[in-house]
């Protein structure tokens, strides 16, 4: 049976959902005995491992397009259409899961014939009655991109088509376990993050193919404005108990949603109880979007541990990536 989320107010959450977690405590709520945790230099304590498995979408689907949260009678039954949804089917990353329960489908494998993820890549996931991380604009949506930036794209979509795999660099870099870019949004696969901090700096280290972000405590200036990185520029102050990372000097190489070198990101992180760490991510860049915009996701404490990213595909996947494309291209010459 499906539960379409047009139905949700009159389900009553009376279920335990196998691999679907309970609703997560409310983003911004400390419990009452709580102490905020220092270091030795007086500043609030960020240390540890933080997870991102909260099911909520990036944006707010067009179903809940008239409301900030849900009410918990949505909630509930929200944890039954995504149940559902999961079943003995393949795995549901990031939004996907959600969108499923509001379809009232259930996940169904893209490549039948070798088959792919299940769920068992998948953490437990965290509810709430959020109904997008994105908090501004209020409408819970990305604003739109620039005729500039819809151009660049269509270029890029041109180029792809054209040369697929002509030769190594023309493969995606998450394929060739380089990057899959900062911030990573998207949640419940290699969505764990764990901070390391001293007085001058702080330690960002990223599940998802290991990338490790080492960013200054300083006022010093950005490097000069012709040096650029993959992962940008960062430098970190504090605000009261919020730490602030401004980051630029992005690489024309870099691929965050799409925007180009002209990004500035501005990151803040505030530990607002014992288990969780709110993380807020402010993106600009008038040459892809028409307004900045701002997403809050709610990171909660793992008691467990990161593991190496094993990404075999750039090991070795490519050879067989690029061998099957000339092997396409001589085939496709023999046939003329």
């Amino acid at each position: 049976m499906r539960h379409r989320l047009g139905t949700l107010s009159c389900l009553v959450m009376t279920v335990a959902v196998v691999g679907l977690m309970v609703p997560a405590a409310t983003a911004g709520q400390a419990t009452g005995a709580w102490t905020l945790p220092r270091t030795p230099d007086g500043h609030p304590d960020l240390q540890g491992v933080w997870a991102n498995n909260n099911v909520t979408p990036l944006e707010r689907p067009e179903a809940w397009a008239d409301k900030d949260t849900l009410t918990d009678e949505e909630l509930a039954a929200l944890q039954v259409a995504a149940a559902d949804a999961v079943g003995d089917g393949d795995a549901l990353f990031g939004d996907q899961l959600v969108l499923a329960a509001i379809e009232g489908i259930e996940a169904t494998s893209y490549d039948p014939t070798t088959g792919n993820y299940n769920q068992f890549w998948i953490a437990d996931r965290d509810f709430t009655n959020r109904t997008s991380l994105v908090i501004d604009p209020p409408n819970g949506r990305i604003p739109d991109v620039t005729p500039e930036a819809q151009e660049r794209r269509r270029e890029a979509g041109a180029y792809r088509r054209d040369h697929p795999a002509d030769t190594y660099t023309d493969r995606p870099q998450s394929e060739r376990c380089v990057s899959f870019g900062v911030p990573r949004l998207g949640a419940g696969y290699n969505s764990y993050y764990q901070v390391f901090q001293n007085a001058d700096h702080v330690v960002i280290v990223h599940e998802m193919i290991h990338d490790a972000r080492v960013i200054p405590i300083t006022d010093q200036p950005h490097l000069d404005e012709g040096v650029r990185q993959l992962h940008g520029d960062s430098r970190g102050h504090w605000e009261g108990e919020t730490l602030v990372i401004e980051t630029t000097n992005y690489s024309p190489k870099t691929n965050i949603r799409g925007a180009s070198d002209s990004l500035h990101m501005v990151e803040r992180l505030t530990r607002v109880g014992p288990t969780t760490l709110n993380y807020e991510v402010t993106l600009t860049d008038p040459t892809t979007w028409t307004r900045p915009w701002t997403a809050m996701i709610p990171l909660m404490g793992s008691e467990d541990p990161i593991f190496e990213y094993a990404c075999h595909e750039g090991n070795i996947g490519m050879e067989g990536i690029l061998s099957g494309h000339r092997a396409d291209e001589r085939a496709e010459a023999s046939s003329k």
